[in-house]
């Protein structure tokens, strides 16, 4: 690397570590943040409209399952964000253990809620799906029991938040709780293959293409795209009044209160 190029590359350097430490300030992560969850919101609910519209209006009828297939719109991305939102609350529970940065407690425990409520709507909604497809709403089929213990995992990681009075000790054991509980999802995922069940194995890869036509594929490729988006504009929303609660006696706080009531 000659001389110039490293001078060039340094004030990119610099100012990725800058924005990192930017981003540890709450009151910088809640100014920024806002800018953000408005246009998180919108996309989502474009993407949303056009992939319901695609899957529910466009697309034809499977011709084994009929009208039914179609809650496969709600269910396989809600599904899929359970165990990426798990993820993603176990590697910042990892970051916050290690580097003790609160804004990443913060919103690893602000991860917390959403990923349950999309577990829960992927077990409901695969209940629903099953009763036209296996005939009954509920089997202890492995997929379905380790998505089930999933929803208890999250379940215990916001009891244990809520439990313990002050929060940073609070989110310390929470993260650790949910570092734990990644175990499961390896299980999850290959619990098609491991176990013989009712449950179908992947009918989409990366490498290996998709066994659904692509008039099927697209809108849930695009509801897959949208929930990623509402997952980022809900978690900021929550991790912006979580530290409202949190430093509200700080001077930051008080004058974010006082710009929003004047």
């Amino acid at each position: 690397m000659t001389t110039e190029t490293a001078i060039q590359n340094k004030p990119r350097k610099n100012a990725l570590v800058m924005f990192i430490h930017k981003m540890g300030s709450p009151p910088w992560f809640y100014n920024f943040s806002g800018k953000l969850v408005p246009w998180l919101w919108a996309v989502f609910c474009s993407l949303a409209a056009w992939a319901l519209y695609l899957g529910l209006f466009k697309a034809p009828a499977d011709y084994l399952q009929g009208e039914s297939f179609r809650i496969m719109y709600i269910h396989v991305p809600s599904a899929w964000m359970s165990m990426m939102i798990y993820t993603s609350m176990a590697i910042m529970g990892f970051i916050a253990l290690v580097w003790r940065i609160r804004i990443v407690e913060v919103l690893a425990m602000s991860s917390a809620p959403v990923g349950a409520a999309f577990t829960f709507v992927a077990l409901a909604s695969g209940s629903l799906w099953g009763r036209p497809t296996w005939g009954t709403y509920w089997v202890w089929d492995a997929r379905l029991t380790s998505e089930l213990v999933l929803l208890f995992l999250y379940l215990g990681v916001i009891g244990l938040y809520n439990a313990i009075d002050e929060p940073r000790k609070a989110a310390r054991a929470a993260c650790l709780l949910a570092i734990v509980g990644a175990v499961n999802l390896p299980i999850i995922h290959y619990s098609v293959k491991w176990w013989n069940t009712l449950h179908q194995g992947s009918s989409i890869s990366v490498t290996g293409g998709s066994n659904i036509d692509p008039s099927m594929l697209w809108p849930l490729l695009i509801m897959a795209l949208a929930v990623k988006f509402y997952y980022g504009a809900n978690l900021l929303t929550r991790a912006r009044v979580r530290l409202l609660e949190q430093d509200k006696r700080k001077a930051w706080v008080r004058k974010v209160i006082g710009e929003d009531k004047s």
